[in-house]
């Protein structure tokens, strides 16, 4: 069985790996990470790249490249039920003087191939696509020393300073964590589908409540992608009411032209999410990190899944870019195990922009989503209800919650590296 060793071994390449691994090798971190698949092409990978996330595109100098795949710009949030707009605010009155004011769409596997090539460009960052991180690899007291992985048929063991998790929830590294899962417990799945769009339809984020069930409609320039909300687990019951009953249901929640509706023609192109909201209750271990979905998996309320997972890879990279250089000059590191105060002190940090969001999400799930599934119309205040019509101060703060997050983190000393360009403004 074949064995290597680096300094910061990654198991997953989605947003948060990919971002930790990249800033840990500008740092001069070797790093390694490893991707279960061939490629980034997924079904369900989060596209709304949210202002706080642009902003740190825009410190490491990619906002030209990042511009180059963006197909869209949601610079409007608006929600409507059966009897008119409920909310509507555009992001520029909430972004209070930030420079960037709106939520970009990009497909995620081109912002990953984006960060995949800058990380290249450090001699000290290594990608292994095809690469199944399989288990954690321990020593005689337990502690993490590395992870034990297939690719190409052939199973590797290798040891690392740190290892971190950043797979998703679903890998099974997460379990060998250890650690207890606080399940949130989502009301509901999402069936995906495109719709064609065109001028007429309406623009940037659309939100319709029904009689008893609910969609969004996400503007992507030539087409809508729309998110049909239903209670979960009764994916099977609305395929085996049919397709014309799918498109009936469509119509009168987005009121778009019935050929834009029509043109949904087989319920094979109509895919299911089964949503999750949990989080684990601790993120680390002696040689171990945990970080993104995996450490604190989100529902698709607001699409601040990736933006979350970024952000920890920031704030991760912050704390450990200069513990691990100095971990690396020493010959007898891998005899050693990495100190968990820093561990603690990154979830310490990120704990609580995470919980704050969930709490925030559960809340939607209960006065809107769960609602809207019972027939009945969110439960809003009068006051606070005229607020949100009309672009009001609660409105803009909420849409400013929703876009920039809570506890937005910047890349600051080691972990920006030598070769940080920052866009001209």
């Amino acid at each position: 069985m074949p064995a290597e060793s680096t300094t910061c071994l990654i198991a997953g390449g989605g947003p948060a790996g990919i971002v930790l691994g990249l800033l840990l090798a500008r740092a001069g971190v070797d790093v390694h990470v490893l991707e279960k698949h061939d490629d980034f092409l997924r079904d369900f990978r989060g596209d709304t790249v949210h202002p706080t996330t642009q902003a740190l595109l825009d410190q490491l100098g990619l906002t030209e490249e990042f511009a180059s795949i963006v197909r869209g710009r949601i610079r409007e949030v608006e929600m409507s039920g059966p009897d008119g707009v409920l909310m509507r605010v555009p992001l520029a009155r909430a972004a209070f003087g930030s420079r960037f004011d709106d939520i970009a769409l990009a497909p995620q596997w081109d912002l990953l191939d984006l960060l995949v090539r800058e990380g290249s460009r450090q001699a000290s960052f290594r990608i292994t696509m095809g690469a199944d991180a399989r288990h954690l690899l321990r020593n005689r007291r337990g502690d993490v020393v590395g992870a034990e992985y297939v690719a190409d048929g052939e199973t590797v063991r290798e040891r690392a300073v740190l290892t971190v998790v950043a797979a998703g929830r679903r890998t099974e590294l997460r379990i060998e964590t250890g650690s207890s899962v606080r399940d949130l417990r989502a009301p509901m799945d999402v069936l995906w589908l495109r719709l064609p769009r065109s001028d007429g339809d309406g623009a940037g984020l659309l939100v319709r409540l029904g009689d008893g069930d609910m969609a969004i409609a996400i503007d992507r320039g030539d087409y809508w992608q729309v998110a049909y909300l239903i209670p979960a687990g009764t994916d099977a019951d609305v395929r085996a009411a049919g397709l014309e009953a799918l498109r009936d249901r469509l119509g009168a929640l987005l009121r778009f032209p019935d050929a834009t509706i029509r043109s949904l023609s087989d319920l094979d192109e109509v895919k299911t999410l089964r949503v999750g909201l949990d989080r684990l209750e601790r993120w680390w271990s002696a040689g171990l990190l945990v970080i993104g979905d995996a450490a604190h998996t989100m529902s698709p309320v607001g699409g601040v899944g990736i933006n979350l997972a970024v952000q920890d890879a920031v704030a991760s990279a912050n704390v450990l870019a200069p513990l691990l250089l100095r971990a690396q000059e020493d010959p007898a590191r891998f005899e050693k195990t990495f100190t968990t105060a820093p561990l603690a002190r990154i979830q310490r940090r990120r704990a609580f922009p995470a919980r704050v969001t969930q709490a925030v999400q559960r809340l939607v799930h209960r006065r809107v989503i769960e609602r809207a599934f019972a027939n009945r119309g969110p439960r809003i205040p009068f006051l606070l209800a005229a607020d949100l019509r009309h672009g009001g101060l609660v409105a803009r703060l909420a849409a400013r919650a929703l876009a920039w997050g809570i506890r937005p983190e910047r890349i600051r000393g080691i972990a920006g590296g030598p070769t940080v360009r920052r866009h001209p403004r």
